[in-house]
């Protein structure tokens, strides 16, 4: 049985039965058809069947309820508005051809439906008044009487690709045709009525529609960049320079920090936080603090807290810029080393909750995910905001400052930016983090691995990670950006700001005599060789018999080996430091070795295992004080265990007798030395180079060294030359000192309290960062640090915003030796030093002198071209423009999506790009550029490059477009689409979610089953699920396998085990971490911004 209904099922389609009508009734004269939705691109499909249909006639409804809205709140009568009613299809019709498929066959349709209306083909109508939901398509012939076939179709489907079925996605349609002539003849009369109703769509009215849209083959070259320009840089073009408010006094309203801040702020609302990466001297601290007073002032003064963390050494300047600005009063101040207060409630601090802004100093601090640090951080960061304010979001926003953003692993990167990143779910282009880093890590340690790493591949891992994490979420200027850009240039030349130029380090020898220098190497050899010295005082819980140590020591062979090491490096550096130092070091080595002998004579052995030593580091301590530090816990065990001299090994005391013999050798050799060739030629170059009028501006000297007895050494000295204006400074002066410092030493202080009553700064590294010293331009390295990194901070403090100087200069001690032997001896001391420093460790990357100087020379010569960021010219250029031209700016940012146009390679002298298309595509969470060539391959390209390729002249003139053009531009939305795909298919592997949070997953799914698990704790376990999933907090997986274990090894009965979850579930915020994985939006379709192909 036949029925008059169809659903655009199969076969059984709208177009279809068009085309059946057509094809069976030649003789159609009238084609009517009443809609409530009309898509332009959906006319060319029944265009072809239209072809000899004398009168064709369409009745549109449009959105009437938009209207009447519009209407009533403009207080007048929308129902005599015709010219609105006209306007509103005008406007439907465009965004329908901005909307719909980038191909030929469709532009085709859409263009001839317009040239239809122009040559009164098809007679176009709007309905003003009435809300039309019927679908109605009449089929008549001239004449119609009850004598000759006609056909009326009505249901669900629109004029439309989906409604016609024409598509491969179809709608579900309800739909019947109808054949009686009295249906036809109702159908007919009914839309006889509207139609007279109805405002005419003129032919004049649709004229300028190629124009509105994408079609309009008018755009020139030049426009079309600077479109591409004005879509890549967004709201960073604005450049408003009182969005941050007043500045105080003393502190110069400089365009590129502004910059710097619109834009952070811009990342803060899209990503919930942003890594400051300007390079050392251009004011991280000032741009930090301007971001978060713009902060305030746009979420509410009475809603926002601040949270500050930095490492001690730094405190007082972010106290005083935070009050300087006004702000301090809406902020808590923090060092990175007592996090763990707020957790605990401590009464100093506001609960973690309350803060809404979080500042992280020197945030590479952080990068080691399993520090109780890092978990105290990121517990900080992620519990959401509790008091909501303007800026709405309950995720807290955290700014990371770094000047080293790359000079990390990439899982030193990956584990900082989970601050304010879910690991799988980010808002980043990349959503799971966590797959995406896990083969580059594999990559990079692989790398590692080989003799000699391929740089070129070191390089391609960096920039995906440059490509895909540092740039949306990095602000980094670098001094050549600065002085590169006219509007940055002559901001600084205003404001009288000029940046020194560098010089490389001047080598300062010092010679040591034949004696000297064969004792220099006789105790290289007896510090490093274990055939020397054992260490053995530092590894006593190593010389343990296995049953005393049991149950006491985990790792008592590692621990034992770590307190050697330090003790061996720190021996090491007190040689390379001074000879002074390091007596006084070795005496201390003597004593405590002689004590612990002593101990075993009286058959009392004390342990004490404690040694934090990154903890004293992060707080500033110096060698020296970290040497007194192990001697402290080596006595005051929290244990209190006393051994007997029975409870070790029995070659353990001989060890130490060995240790004894030796080192009694070297302090018998060391005391016979008076000469300290090093301190001789420093204070002969104090005069004729560190303060030589001609280029010490300033009179002021800087000298570093990372021990506090050389620079107590030092100071001694001076004093007996005569001088009464030399400062010390250590830890343990510093805070004291601060003002002192910045009196003296400051060019940012105000003219009227600087001082001269230093002139002199010797520091230990506790100045290495974190403060100004730039009314000096001379730095000297007494010792040289070995982490380039460190060296070129000192160079920072004085390489600042403000000096008056034209350039720095830094001199570096290196010992030397007379004599081809004792050249030769000497070399290979300083071989078996750099031997050791290679060893100790990937994470504290070292180097000899010779090869730190190298590395600074390559960075004064290339890094510190410091990666010139070239966007930052096209955003000038923008800028430029639009300041130019205002009207053209403002009319070439209203062309519409999808513009194209069409370039002469030839004429360009580019023939490279001949019959290739570039394109610009985005969506919700990237950009993206292509390059399809005339092979039709797709190429990802970079911004700049497609830059590069967009560039134009205002007077260049567009040509036809390629015939390839749609084809190229379709498979470069393919290619973004597969990479889509492709990532979406990797984060659902099991690989995806990583080994650790699958085993939590498998245990929280088994335990939830167990049926004294109360409904409170199923909850919890399900958002502890979530959480998991996501990635939102590091360590929660590890610390839920934790608990299996102990279960598993039946330490815990799932009673307690549940108690523990309960705390857990507590620690991490469960019940307020209200969050829901997200859909995939990773496979939304991507827009097409531009595109160009060149001929």
């Amino acid at each position: 049985m036949t029925t008059k209904f169809f659903t655009n099922k199969d076969e059984n389609t709208l177009i279809s039965k068009f085309e059946g009508v057509f094809k069976y009734n030649p003789n159609i004269h009238y084609f009517d058809a009443l809609v409530g939705y009309f898509r332009a691109s959906g006319y060319f499909r029944i265009r072809p069947l239209l072809e000899k249909v004398p009168k064709i006639r369409i009745l549109v409804g449009i959105n009437v309820d938009k209207l009447l809205a519009e209407a009533q709140k403009k207080g007048f009568d929308f129902f005599r508005s015709k010219d609105r009613t006209k306007e509103e299809f005008i406007q439907e019709i465009k965004e329908d051809i901005q909307q719909t498929h980038y191909d030929q066959e469709t532009e085709k349709g859409i263009l001839q439906f317009i040239k239809d209306i122009i040559t009164k083909k098809v007679e176009v109508k709007a309905h003003p008044d009435k809300k039309i939901h019927a679908k109605v398509y009449i089929f008549r012939p001239e004449p119609f009487n009850q004598h000759t076939p006609a056909s009326v179709i009505t249901g669900s489907s629109n004029l439309t690709d989906a409604g016609l079925g024409a598509s491969t996605i179809r709608n579900y349609e309800f739909n019947v045709q109808l054949n009686d002539y009295e249906d036809v003849k109702f159908a007919t009369e009914e839309f006889e009525i509207l139609w007279k109703e109805a405002v005419d769509i003129l032919p004049v009215d649709v004229q300028n529609i190629e124009k509105k849209t994408y079609l309009n083959d008018d755009i020139t070259p030049f426009e079309l960049y600077i479109k591409l320009l004005i879509e890549y840089f967004g709201e960073s073009i604005n450049y408003d320079p009182d969005s941050i408010g007043d500045l105080p006094a003393n502190f110069k309203k400089l365009s590129y920090q502004i910059d710097a801040v619109n834009e952070g702020f811009h990342m803060l609302l899209k990503h919930n936080g942003f890594i400051l990466a300007d390079v050392v001297g251009l004011g991280k601290t000032v741009v930090a603090t301007m971001v978060a007073k713009k902060f305030i002032l746009q979420n509410g003064k009475e809603n926002t807290k601040i949270l500050v963390i930095y490492p001690p050494a730094v405190e007082k300047n972010w106290k005083n810029t935070f009050k300087y600005f006004g702000i301090d009063k809406y902020a808590k101040f923090i060092t990175n080393g007592s996090l763990h207060k707020i957790l605990e409630g401590h009464s100093d601090y506001w609960n973690k909750e309350e803060y809404d802004l979080i500042i992280v100093d020197e945030a590479h601090k952080f990068r080691n995910h399993t520090t109780g640090a890092f978990q105290n951080l990121q517990l900080i960061c992620k519990s959401p905001r509790a008091n909501k304010g303007h800026i709405e979001g309950l995720q807290k926003k955290v700014i990371l400052v770094t000047a080293t953003p790359l000079n990390n692993k990439p899982d030193d990167i990956f584990h900082q930016i989970l601050m304010f990143q879910d690991a799988r779910q980010s808002t980043l282009p990349i959503t799971n983090l966590t797959s995406f880093f896990a083969s580059l890590v594999e990559e990079y340690k692989a790398l590692k691995r080989t003799e000699k790493p391929d740089i070129d591949k070191l390089r391609n891992i960096y920039g995906k990670i440059r490509k895909n994490i540092i740039e949306p979420i990095t602000i980094r200027r670098t001094r050549k950006d600065i002085e590169n850009i006219p509007e940055y240039q002559k901001d600084l030349a205003e404001q009288g700001i000029r940046f020194p130029k560098v010089e490389p380090p001047k080598k300062i020898e010092y010679v040591m005599n034949e004696k000297l220098n064969q004792l220099f190497y006789k105790t290289v050899f007896y510090l490093i060789d274990e055939d020397k010295l054992n260490y053995a005082r530092y590894q006593a819980i190593a010389g343990l018999k296995p049953e005393a140590a049991k149950g006491l020591y985990e790792r008592a062979e590692l621990a034992s080996k770590s307190l050697a090491m330090i003790m061996k490096t720190l021996l090491i550096k007190r040689l390379e430091s001074s000879f002074y130092a390091f007596k006084k070091s070795l005496n201390s080595f003597q004593k405590a070795t002689d004590r612990m002998i002593k101990m075993f004579e009286n058959d009392k052995i004390f342990i004490a295992p404690d040694t934090d030593i990154n903890k004293l580091l992060e707080k500033g301590w110096s060698e020296e004080e970290i040497e007194k530090e192990i001697e402290r816990l080596s006595e005051e065990n929290p244990k209190n265990r006393v051994f007997k001299a029975s409870d070790f090994k029995p070659e353990f005391i001989q060890l130490l007798k060995k240790d004894k013999k030796n080192i009694d050798d070297l302090v018998n050799s060391w005391q016979e030395i008076e000469d300290d060739p090093k301190l001789e030629v420093f204070l002969q170059a104090l005069q004729t180079q560190f303060l030589n009028k001609k280029t010490n501006i300033e009179g002021k000297l800087v000298i570093f060294s990372e021990s506090k007895d050389t620079t107590d050494y030092l100071k001694k000295r001076l004093e007996e030359q005569g001088r009464t204006d030399v400062l010390t400074i250590s830890s343990e002066n510093r805070n004291d000192l601060y003002e002192t410092i910045v009196a003296n030493f400051d060019a940012n202080c105000e003219h009227q309290k600087q001082k001269n009553d230093y002139n002199i700064l010797i520091t230990t590294e506790v100045l290495a960062e974190g403060v100004n010293l730039h009314r000096s331009n001379v730095i000297v390295h007494y010792d040289t640090p070995w982490n380039a990194t460190r060296l070129i901070q000192r160079i920072g403090r004085v390489n600042r915003i403000g000096t008056k100087a034209d350039t720095i200069y830094n001199y570096v001690f290196y010992p030397s030796a007379q004599g081809d032997s004792q050249i030769q001896l000497n070399k290979t001391a300083l071989t078996k030093i750099q031997a050791f420093h290679t060893a100790f460790g990937e994470d504290n990357q070292v180097y000899s002198q010779e090869e730190i100087l190298d590395e600074v020379k390559l960075f004064n010569k290339e890094a510190v071209r410091e990666e010139e960021d070239e966007r930052l010219k096209y955003l000038y250029f923008l800028r430029k423009f639009r300041d130019e031209n205002k009207s053209w700016f403002e009319k070439i940012k209203k062309l519409p999506l999808k513009s194209r146009t069409g370039r002469n390679s030839t004429t360009l002298h580019r023939p490279e790009l001949q019959n290739g298309t570039a394109v610009f595509l985005k969506n919700s969470k990237k950009f993206e550029f292509y390059w399809v060539d005339s092979q039709n391959q797709p190429y990802e390209i970079t911004p700049l490059e497609a830059f590069k390729i967009f560039e134009a002249q205002p007077d260049e003139k567009s040509c036809q477009l390629i015939e390839n053009h749609h084809k190229h531009v379709a498979i470069a939305i393919n290619h973004f689409q597969s990479q889509e795909y492709k990532l979406v298919a990797l984060q659902e592997t099991p690989e995806a979610l990583g080994g650790v949070a699958q085993s939590a997953k498998k245990f929280l799914f088994e335990i939830v089953k167990h049926p004294i698990v109360s409904e409170s704790q199923k909850e919890n376990i399900q958002k502890i699920i979530l959480l998991i999933d996501i990635g939102k907090f590091t360590n929660l997986a590890t610390d839920i396998n934790k608990l299996r274990k102990k279960i598993q090894k039946k330490v815990l009965k799932l009673n307690d085990a549940l108690a523990e979850l309960d705390k857990i579930a507590l620690q991490y915020g469960v019940q307020s971490n209200l969050v829901q994985k997200e859909s995939d939006e990773s496979l939304e379709k991507p827009v097409l911004i531009i595109s160009e192909s060149f001929e």
